[in-house]
């Protein structure tokens, strides 16, 4: 492909490469091949089910080693709530009352952001006005803002946002030293926001739990961007001549991630939270989880100690990997490539039962070396012919992870080298008008975590309550006795 000068200096101003461009033009003209999945992980058979009759001693465990490990809660945040209003914006744009824009209009007062957004209106509002009001700047202009800063939870004498939610439950296991500490990746545009509401919140909070909040926020790098095409796969032009990048999905997240000094990390989605009463489960399963982490951790790190000092029990190792790392390997493999094996990140994932359409989620997959192992997948890498196998599943993955990310020597692992670069997806956009033909980097929980060791546990449904569209506000898990 020729470039420009004018190209060159843009693909080197977003801190790519001629090399990297080219790579990326190749993967649209060959697109990426399907996930090789052999069957659901289900009950025993991949999912943990955890004897939670122990919660209490393995509470006690984690809060022991959080007074002497580094922990984070990592929270992806930078997305707009746009689609959180896909209907009320229809209603708006074609003036055609919807199912869901009725529903939000006849309970318009229970909203969190009620008090708010009747200030935008006039005495005589109609549905019209409290629609625009809520989603444009002629009033709240929800529409153009994160998720995490609208109101989702209405008090007795407050309303909280995602991001105070957040902060709050970080009080009851992100904790290390006193000290709460919180990851938020957020876009550019809307950073001065954040930190305004965080330094309202902040010192209120502080006082209010006698704990130190440390809050870190970082912008996805532009040097994960990948160029858009045409539908026939030659470059895509803005109008002015010049290249059209554009942010490559959730996955780009690894670098942010990668520059997490942490011994653990949480990793949780920014909607999904829910209020106080009902937090229970959420802070006793992310416990659950981080034990589980600890206890697998401890067993990996003592047999690399065994390998290292010459008395590894291979046949120990061997059932180890199989049972617990749920990597299937019928060989015994050389004392290098069991450590190999053992020698890097570890993720616990929690699972919920799948009570709806069957999707994406946990899969025994078989990797292009032949090995089968645990891996998210999402429904657009299972192919038409596997369909019958995504029927079948019985857990979804609802985000919601543990990360070990040190080695048995305490140094961070460079989560960028375990990377699947071939589980990335292509999908149909437009700019101006105009098709074109997007590229999104493997997924921060599957591509971009594949060749981690993983472990799925089950959790409950209770630990899940994200909200997708404004309306999932009304839900029990939203609302305030």
């Amino acid at each position: 492909m020729n470039f420009s000068d004018n190209d060159l200096q843009q693909i080197k101003s977003h801190g790519l490469t001629v090399d990297e461009i080219n790579q990326q033009l190749n993967n649209f003209k060959t697109g990426f091949p399907f996930s090789d999945i052999v069957k659901p992980a289900v009950a025993n058979d991949g999912i943990m089910i955890v004897d939670d009759d122990k919660y209490n001693d393995m509470a006690r465990e984690y809060d022991d080693y959080a007074k002497t490990h580094k922990i984070v809660k990592f929270v992806p945040a930078s997305g707009a709530a746009t689609r959180m209003f896909k209907d009320l914006f229809e209603f708006l744009n074609t003036g055609v009352m919807n199912n869901a824009t009725e529903t939000f209009v006849k309970n318009i007062e229970k909203f969190a952001f009620w008090d708010e957004l009747k200030k935008y209106l006039p005495n005589d509002f109609n549905a019209n006005d409290i629609v625009k009001n809520t989603l444009t700047d002629s009033g709240l202009n929800y529409g153009n803002t994160p998720k995490g800063l609208i109101l989702f939870h209405k008090y007795n004498d407050d309303a909280k946002t995602p991001v105070a939610e957040h902060l709050i439950e970080g009080t009851q296991y992100a904790t290390s030293n006193d000290n709460v500490n919180i990851h938020f990746t957020v876009s550019g545009e809307h950073r001065k926001a954040f930190q305004k509401l965080l330094d309202i919140l902040i010192p209120e909070y502080e006082k209010k739990y006698n704990l130190k909040y440390n809050i870190e926020m970082s912008e996805q790098k532009s040097s994960t961007d990948t160029i858009a095409v045409n539908p026939d796969n030659t470059l895509f032009r803005n109008t002015d001549g010049s290249l059209l990048f554009r942010p490559a999905g959730h996955g780009a997240l690894i670098e942010n991630l990668n520059d997490i000094d942490a011994d653990i990390i949480f990793i949780k989605n920014i909607d999904n939270i829910t209020t106080d009463e009902l937090r229970g489960d959420t802070i006793k399963y992310k416990k659950i989880l981080a034990f589980v982490l600890i206890s697998i951790q401890q067993q990996i790190f003592q047999f690399i100690h065994d390998i290292d000092n010459g008395t590894p029990d291979l046949q120990k190792i061997h059932e180890f990997i199989n049972n617990e790392l749920g990597i299937k390997t019928q060989n015994t493999l050389s004392i290098t490539e069991y450590r190999q094996i053992l020698n890097r990140p570890i993720r616990v994932c929690g699972m919920v039962k799948n009570t709806g359409a069957p999707g994406g989620g946990p899969f025994w997959v078989r990797g292009t070396n032949g090995k089968i192992s645990l891996q998210i997948v999402e429904s657009s890498q299972i192919a038409p012919e596997s369909k019958d196998i995504m029927n079948k599943s019985e857990y979804f993955n609802p985000v919601d992870l543990v990360c070990g990310v040190r080695d048995v020597n305490g140094n961070k692992f460079n989560l960028t080298q375990y990377v699947d670069k071939s589980a990335g997806f292509i999908s149909e956009k437009s700019q101006n008008g105009k098709p074109l033909r997007a590229m999104e980097r493997p997924g921060l929980w599957n591509g971009a975590m594949a060749d981690w060791n993983t472990v799925f546990v089950a959790v409950p449904g209770t630990t899940f309550t994200p909200v997708k569209v404004v309306n999932d506000l009304l839900s029990p898990a939203h609302t305030t006795k």
